[in-house]
């Protein structure tokens, strides 16, 4: 259903141990940076775009003959919190959907929160970075840095996991291969993500340009003097954007393959792919068991995953926050 998420099987065993321990060490890393980065007022923020992340990944938008795209979030993410944090953010939503909704392998856990939490937040940012001493110094700008540099933290998702198929395929498919039809159903996705993640710092910065991590540098006025709106309606506002996602737009899905999905069928390599272990589970697949219904199955299934990702990354962060304030009291 997702465009990165990879299942059991398509890359070999060893390729897969090393990309766990990898995501390990970077996410372990960055729940220490995390801890000192995250003020209160940010935490809440942390949990709306766990939230937010994993609804709009529920929409999957049409592309280009037959394939689909969505949200992967990780620039976005590490621009409304920094990269550390977002990288971490995104992890708790692709760890939700694997354990949850039998969405992405448990053996692939490693390589899709490298493909899908690290890359595009860590070069995600450093394009935004790049692209901001191009764009004026206002809201716009940070808007337009966002949009180009989400879009091309898609292709860099892609070429991440073409570099693991070089050391850990599955299939007799050469690397050229994989990395060129990796690359260019993904530079047409990115267009969507560059869409999305515009707009959606756009509404921080309309509301809560404070929060944005990203435009930490400019002022008041460089934002059009801007008036923060209180923490409750924030809160408020981006919980019920996540809602929406998740119950109403998730209902307007494509359901042709994804660019992942696409490439494995074109490239003759999705027979690599093993069944899910929670494949039976109550949400698997985003589909509520018991619930014959299929619009009433799915919403149950996407609040479900948003007042999950959205506690999890409230309480993770919350948890960390408050066990570094005891260790500065000792």
């Amino acid at each position: 259903m997702l465009a990165m998420h990879a299942p059991d099987g398509f890359l070999e065993a060893p390729v897969a141990i090393v990309c766990a321990v990898i995501a390990v060490a970077i996410i372990g890393y960055g729940l220490r940076m995390a801890s000192s980065q995250l003020d209160d007022n940010r935490i809440p923020l942390a949990g709306i775009t766990a939230a937010f992340i994993f609804a709009a990944q529920m929409f999957n938008f049409p592309v280009a003959s037959g394939t689909t795209g969505h949200l992967l979030g990780g620039c976005l993410a590490a621009i409304l919190l920094g990269p550390w944090v977002g990288s971490i953010v995104v992890a708790v939503v692709v760890l939700v959907q694997a354990l949850v909704f039998a969405d992405g392998g448990l053996s692939a856990l490693g390589y899709n929160v490298i493909n899908m939490a690290i890359v595009p937040a860590f070069g995600g940012f450093a394009l935004f970075l790049l692209f901001r001493k191009f764009f004026p110094r206002s809201a716009s700008g940070v808007i337009g840095a966002t949009a180009l540099a989400s879009a091309l933290s898609v292709v860099l998702a892609a070429a991440a996991f073409s570099l693991q198929w070089l050391f850990g395929a599955s299939a007799p498919v050469p690397f050229d291969t994989v990395f060129g039809a990796m690359v260019g159903v993904h530079l047409l996705i990115g267009i969507g993500e560059g869409f999305i993640s515009g707009l959606a710092v756009g509404a921080v910065l309309a509301s809560r340009p404070d929060l944005v991590f990203g435009a930490a540098d400019l002022d008041r006025k460089e934002l059009a003097d801007r008036t923060p709106v209180s923490a409750r309606t924030f809160v408020i506002g981006g919980a019920l954007t996540a809602v929406f996602f998740a119950v109403v737009v998730s209902q307007f899905a494509f359901d042709d393959p994804d660019g992942l999905e696409r490439v494995a069928e074109d490239q003759g390599f999705i027979d690599s792919a093993r069944d899910h272990a929670f494949g039976s589970g109550v949400f698997a697949d985003y589909a509520t068991s018991g619930i014959g219904n299929e619009t009433i199955s799915l919403a149950v299934a996407g609040l479900t995953g948003v007042a999950l990702c959205a506690l999890v990354g409230y309480g993770l962060f919350r948890g960390l926050r408050e066990a570094r304030s005891r260790t500065a009291q000792v």
